[in-house]
């Protein structure tokens, strides 16, 4: 299993595990109702968003080979923290992760989320050994399927009215990319 505890660096970020430290700059964006619109969650509280980020720490601490990595994406010139990243391991058989990702609008328009998540996608294929990797979203929320399109990611669904979400019927795509086909995007860009 792949190192959990070393930051993945990129050339603007640092995604690193989380820390009681965290909590403020956390509630800063999940508190927001454009943050929360297209998540399972209402905007939170703080002391919402301190349990949460208990429970990444508690995934952190707990396994040899976790079920989750939840990163904290911070920017390498100040240390400010403007996102989240995760990679879930769905079915450890058959190799299969989901990526999913949060960011503090303050941030938005700059490029972030993709180089986080390019970084994402590079642990996940590569020292975590994945076969295939999916992400998924409301179909309304455009910025997260445009970012998966950006990480060369191909829709394979549109789910019309598949289960109820905030108190309405939703919609969901779901992207996803096989570790030979990031391989060769990522010798395409060299």
């Amino acid at each position: 299993m792949a190192d959990t505890t070393t930051p993945l660096e990129t050339a603007r970020l640092r995604l690193r595990p989380f820390t009681v430290a965290d909590v403020d700059a956390v509630y800063a964006y999940h508190r927001l109702e454009e943050v929360a619109r297209y998540q399972y969650w209402q905007p939170r509280s703080r002391d919402e968003v301190a349990a949460e980020v208990a429970k990444w720490l508690e995934h952190e601490a707990a396994a040899q080979a976790p079920d989750v990595i939840t990163f904290a994406v911070t920017l390498n010139d100040s240390g400010a923290l403007i996102g989240d990243m995760v990679l879930l391991f769905r079915d450890v058989a058959a190799r299969q992760g989901e990526i999913g990702f949060t960011f503090n609008p303050a941030h938005a328009g700059q490029g972030y989320a993709t180089e986080a998540a390019h970084a994402v996608l590079d642990f996940g294929f590569g020292q975590s050994g994945l076969h295939r990797i999916f992400g998924r979203c409301d179909a309304r929320n455009t910025p997260s399927w445009r970012l998966m399109e950006r990480l060369g990611m191909r829709r394979e669904a549109h789910f019309r009215e598949h289960a109820v979400f905030k108190g309405g019927w939703d919609e969901e795509f779901y992207y996803a990319m096989l570790s030979r086909e990031w391989a060769d995007l990522r010798r395409g860009a060299n």
